[in-house]
């Protein structure tokens, strides 16, 4: 399984971004797939989550009403749209899928990870 992001680069505050993270040897159906966000010496945190058997949405309390997070048909890319940019949204943000078990916002829950993308906002 291999999990590719992209879309990440520098935006001002109040900016938008569109991350994406494309799925190859993985079917994508009946599991989780979550965008995580790990600032400069923080730990990674959960952002959003998305359930892909029948398309349920989490959030974090920090990004409510900012990001959304879909998949596409095949279920194998999942998208972050952020809007509304904070300089605190800067980070690394790694996708990741397959939770085997527990909460979905812990990062130690899923097997699999993409290599990351920056977003930095200033």
């Amino acid at each position: 399984v291999q999990l590719v992001e992209s879309g990440g680069g520098l935006v001002q505050p109040g900016g938008s971004l569109v991350l994406s993270c494309a799925a190859s040897g993985y079917s994508g159906s009946s599991d989780y797939r979550a965008w995580f966000h790990q600032a400069p010496g923080k730990e990674r945190e959960g952002v959003a989550a998305v359930y892909t058997g029948d398309g349920s949405t989490y959030y974090a309390d920090s990004v409510k009403g900012r990001f959304t997070i879909s998949q596409d048909n095949t279920k194998k890319t999942v998208y972050l749209q952020m809007n509304s940019l904070k300089p605190e949204d800067t980070g690394m943000y790694y996708c990741a899928a397959n939770l085997r078990g527990g909460s979905w916002y812990w990062a130690g829950n899923y097997k699999y990870w993409g290599q990351g993308t920056q977003v930095t906002v200033s």
